[in-house]
């Protein structure tokens, strides 16, 4: 064994500066415990602050800026020290991971109430719902690639090499005011280039000129994001880095509040969607202010806000311009094939989205409803939720780990964390995609109440569909972060052409031999056949590298589970159409579904769990109840 290790150790991360090790270190000093980490990150979380859906395979967007490691900063001398001990570094961490929880936890009930208006509003159907969310988007999409490249690969690790210089406030103002330069030069850019953008997303025949000026008008309102959305990315590395995990945490909450303030007045002024709103005549210039204005406000309120928190605990950006010292030379060789990986990412969600608009098109003018791009956004909305509370607190938590591990060429210690991972992912992944399966309706009614029937009926398929690509998410994004952690950008970029490929496929076959009723959940069943192609390639390349992934006792714990989700869908679907839940008439009984059907099938779920010996729910289970205790 030690004799394999070694080898591997030397063949794999083959390549790695002494800086790019450097760098993973320090990421990875945050990581607290053994087998007691996964456990911890089970109970609590960090949360996904960045609350960004990008698209594509991995469509949570976990910036690197969650595993930044807890530093103090001596602003005399510009010095960080990284050096705590372990009895305060577990201790802040216990601290960061409470304040994140909360503020997810928060973050999501807004959330959740800031859709709800929304959907109220404008619907989940109709040209004015599909050309909102098509500008809405957008702003997301572009923000991927410039995360994947100028931001995340080249700016992120100089920040934090600038944390531990000696000259720290002077390389953060020369990195931070070159990043502001960059976005609004970029932003202005994409601005300007808003109805040539619009266009990639409506060239289906079926648009009709006033639908597509809507959404360029809409895109005017939208695009500008990206600049706020960079601006808050990189604030919220310097805050984390610093050892405030608050901001970050946070500010989505005042992102939320101002779109729920916004879409509240957009439905006392104007009212409530009936149905789809597809006659524009009816449709004013005020009306695109409020709806697109708020969308943008929401995301400059972030950023300001970890602004002015970082001037509160005693760090003042000053502009200031220049390239020297700053350290961008180094900036890491992955860069190229991250950005060409993100690019050929973002062009099959474009064919997507493409073919989900003209599906919307094609109803509108067909005086119907079917789902567009604005159902298809709600239900991945919906399919993100138990991926971005759960198992992306447990990637978080064990990523620096194996980041250190990677560093250091341990690759037992790589293996042991990632097994760790994957296992402890699929207990809380296989019931989640089990549930959304079994009770798409419900939920969606429970969540979405302003709802109607009809539109009920178009999204619970594509939210469907989605979910069957839910279980392999979790696992996709924690082995992409490996291939990075190893400076292997190729691979993540050649994986990406197959799972493109297959989106494209699906999605063409379905545009030309279904009909245009059934292209969103196409487009569902499509990302989720995309997002298992890019695990089972990713997983396969991994095990190369790490000379396996002891692969039998994953394998082993997802059988499993996957037949305790099975007999736990059995009673779910049962009591579902007993109580009339696959067709909800109103929010209570669909409430009231989705508590007890979820219930029974939680209970079927953890009681197969544990006459199978499921060691993962045990400790989850202990993990549980032992904050219970405490509470």
């Amino acid at each position: 064994m030690i004799g394999r290790d070694q080898r591997v150790m030397h063949a794999a991360p083959r390549g790695q500066s002494g800086q790019s090790q450097a760098a993973q270190a320090q990421a990875a000093t945050q990581a607290f415990g053994d087998a007691e980490l996964a456990e911890a990150s089970l109970a609590e979380g960090t949360g996904d602050s960045a609350e960004l859906a990008t698209g594509g395979a991995d469509p949570a967007f976990a910036s690197s800026s969650q595993i930044s490691v807890p530093a103090a900063i001596d602003h005399d001398h510009g010095k960080a020290y990284s050096k705590l001990s372990a009895k305060t570094s577990i201790a802040n961490l216990g601290r960061n991971s409470l304040v994140l929880s909360l503020g997810t936890f928060v973050s999501r009930a807004t959330g959740q109430i800031r859709t709800i208006l929304l959907v109220a509003a404008i619907g989940i159907a109709g040209t004015a719902a599909d050309a909102f969310d098509i500008a809405n988007t957008l702003p997301n999409m572009l923000f991927a690639l410039l995360a994947a490249g100028i931001i995340q690969a080249v700016l992120m690790p100089q920040i934090m090499q600038a944390i531990r210089a000696e000259n720290t406030q002077e390389r953060l103002d020369k990195l931070l005011t070159l990043c502001a330069v960059s976005l609004l030069a970029i932003t202005l850019i994409l601005v300007a280039s808003t109805p040539l953008l619009i266009r990639l997303f409506t060239l289906s025949g079926a648009w009709s000129p006033a639908g597509i000026a809507l959404a360029i008008a809409f895109g005017y309102w939208c695009i500008p994001q990206v600049f706020f959305y960079g601006m808050f990315t990189v604030l919220s590395e310097v805050s984390n880095a610093r050892g405030h995990f608050a901001p970050t945490g946070w500010a989505p909450v005042a992102n939320n509040i101002i779109s729920i303030a916004g879409f509240s007045a957009f439905i006392w002024l104007f009212g409530r969607a009936q149905g789809p709103i597809n006659d524009l005549s009816v449709w004013g210039t005020e009306m695109t202010m409020l709806l697109g204005g708020t969308a943008t406000l929401g995301i400059i309120a972030q950023a300001v806000i970890v602004f002015f928190a970082l001037r509160h605990g005693g760090f003042h950006w000053r502009l200031e311009f220049g390239l020297h010292g700053i350290g961008l030379r180094s900036a890491s060789r992955v860069v190229g094939w991250t950005i060409a990986a993100v690019a050929l990412e973002q062009a099959g969600l474009v064919f997507l989205r493409n073919v989900t608009s003209a599906a919307g098109q094609e109803a509108a003018a067909a005086e119907t409803m079917a789902a567009g791009p604005a159902a298809f956004t709600q239900a991945l909305t919906i399919y993100m939720l138990p991926h971005s509370l759960v198992v992306v607190s447990i990637i978080t938590a064990l990523f620096p780990r194996m980041a250190m591990a990677a560093a250091d060429r341990d690759i037992a210690g790589v293996r042991t964390a990632m097994s760790t991972g994957l296992r402890s992912a699929g207990v809380f992944s296989v019931i989640s995609s089990a549930v959304l399966i079994t009770l798409a309706e419900p939920i969606m009614k429970a969540l979405l109440p302003t709802l109607t029937p009809e539109a009920v009926h178009i999204g619970a398929p594509v939210l469907r569909a989605l979910s069957a690509g839910l279980v392999a998410l979790g696992c996709t994004v924690m082995v992409k972060r490996m291939y990075f952690a190893f400076e292997d950008g190729k691979s993540i970029f050649i994986i990406q052409i197959f799972a493109t490929v297959t989106t494209v496929v699906i999605l063409w076959l379905a545009w030309h031999f279904l009909p245009w009723s059934q292209w969103a959940i196409a487009a569902g069943a499509a990302y989720a056949a995309a997002t298992w192609i890019s695990f089972l390639l990713r997983i396969r390349g991994m095990s190369r590298k790490l000379d396996g992934i002891d692969g039998a006792r994953i394998l082993r714990l997802y059988i499993r589970a996957g037949v305790a989700a099975l007999a736990a869908s059995g009673v779910g679907w049962v009591i579902t159409r007993a109580m009339g839940g696959y067709n909800p008439q109103r929010w209570v009984q669909a409430l009231l579904v989705t508590a007890v059907a979820g219930l029974a099938m939680l209970l079927v779920y953890g009681a197969g769990l544990k006459l199978m010996h499921v060691a993962e729910f045990d400790t989850a289970l202990r993990s549980v109840t032992r904050k219970f205790r405490r509470a």
